[in-house]
């Protein structure tokens, strides 16, 4: 299965973790959305988009770049994402991108989602949460929703 990630990982580097350990297991090619060529979509069987959460949702490059593709009928799709409260909110985290593939014709195969480091607002005067996250647990665990999604 050709396997594209497109992932956004600005602050401390927790999201392109994640999207390695999947890419690990899927071989899949990873690009940022502004290296993302929109005429290279039908090669692929899968795409998986992520991002840290951001006020509840994805980063805006990424949401704005599912908002830019076409139709994409009979394409499946995988989200992921790191955020300071990790897997616990993800179906409100995941709701404006799900709900963006959706309307694109995408089926959402699967989500994950972990706790990253932030320092973001005021949690920096606490010197950020979350430190050393995404740990070999949050890896490992990556890598088994990616060995799902082979057979999904």
């Amino acid at each position: 299965m050709k396997t594209l990630i497109i992932y956004e990982s600005t602050h401390h580097g927790s999201t392109e973790k994640i999207a390695k350990a999947i890419t690990d297991v899927l071989g899949a090619k990873l690009v940022k959305p502004e290296e993302l060529d929109m005429n290279t979509m039908a090669e692929y069987d899968l795409l998986g988009f992520g991002s840290g959460i951001y006020m509840e949702r994805h980063h805006k490059d990424l949401l704005n770049t599912v908002s830019k593709l076409s139709r994409q009928e009979n394409k499946k799709a995988f989200i992921f994402s790191t955020s300071g409260a990790g897997e616990r909110n993800i179906a409100r985290n995941h709701k404006a991108m799900r709900k963006r593939l959706l309307e694109k014709g995408f089926t959402v195969a699967g989500e994950f989602s972990c706790r990253g480091f932030t320092d973001f607002g005021p949690l920096k005067l606490f010197r950020g949460v979350n430190k050393g996250r995404p740990n070999e647990g949050d890896l490992s665990k990556a890598k088994e929703f990616a060995k799902r999604l082979k057979n999904a």
